[in-house]
């Protein structure tokens, strides 16, 4: 059966794109989304954070000509599950009939982890969150 996923973060050029973009590699049949709970509109194709996108080609994923999208409040209510991958804040409608998922990850700056190192251990991190998400939907 096709499961409908929507990953989140706050901008929707990062952590959501990378969880998104690794679902597409390790679930292809799925039905993917990723958006931002701080995006007003639509951004511009390929407007996203180019280690994250660098990091997921060195793993053969993409996410390079993904855009930035605000959150659908439909989607958020007809997903089969609804990833917040990090910090950001969400108001989870009542009438949503998926799981709402929390991904509390690393953040490897603190530990003075910066550029292309900083992305490979979010992404690693990230991966290994899909891939466990994938055996359990």
């Amino acid at each position: 059966m096709t499961k409908k996923v929507l990953f989140l973060c706050n901008s929707n050029k990062g952590k959501s794109q990378m969880a998104a973009g690794l679902a597409a590699k390790h679930a292809p049949e799925w039905d993917i989304y990723s958006a931002g709970v701080q995006v007003s509109e639509v951004g511009t194709k390929g407007n996203v954070n180019l280690e994250s996108a660098e990091s997921l080609k060195e793993v053969g994923a993409d996410m390079s000509d993904d855009t930035p999208k605000p959150v659908d409040p439909e989607l958020l209510r007809t997903a089969d599950a609804v990833v917040v991958v990090g910090t950001a804040d969400l108001e989870w409608p009542a009438d949503a009939r998926g799981q709402l998922i929390r991904w509390d990850t690393p953040e490897p700056s603190e530990q003075g982890l910066e550029g292309m190192e900083r992305m490979r251990v979010l992404r690693d991190d990230i991966d290994a969150r899909v891939r466990q998400l994938v055996e359990e939907l």
